[in-house]
Parts: C-alpha cells; sequence; structure tokens
C-alpha cells in the first residue's frame, strides 16, 4: 500500500477489531487489579514482621547514634 493511498476499513470489520482491543484491555485491567491486591496483601505481612522484629529487638531496630564530646 502506497502512502497517498488511506486504508480503508468496513464499520463492521473495525467495530470488531475495537471489541476485541477493549476486551483484551479489560481483562488486563483485571489482571492489574488482583496484582495490586495480592501486593497490598505481600505489603501489610512484611510491614506486620518488620514491626514485630522492631518490637522483639528494640536494640537491633535503629539505634540512636551517641554525640561524642570533645575535650
Amino acid at each position: 500500500m502506497t502512502v497517498d493511498a488511506p486504508e480503508i476499513l468496513a464499520p463492521d470489520v473495525l467495530l470488531e477489531q475495537f471489541k476485541a482491543r477493549y476486551e483484551a484491555i479489560v481483562a488486563e485491567n483485571q489482571q492489574l487489579v488482583a496484582k495490586i491486591k495480592e501486593n497490598e496483601q505481600i505489603a501489610l505481612k512484611l510491614q506486620g514482621a518488620m514491626e514485630t522484629i522492631q518490637y522483639l529487638n528494640p536494640e537491633t531496630a535503629e539505634t540512636p547514634e551517641t554525640e561524642q564530646v570533645e575535650e
């Protein structure tokens, strides 16, 4: 096909192509929503685990720096 010749498709062909793309996008969005929910659950579990470790081992969790006194 040359650059000057426009591509012309029948409306029913265009409609079918658009429907297929639409359905694919909706399916992809549903998968992404499920993945986001899964990641949120994992993040909450990790946060809980970190907080538990910090609670049970306060000396290893972010120890404050001691100030050095100049003589």
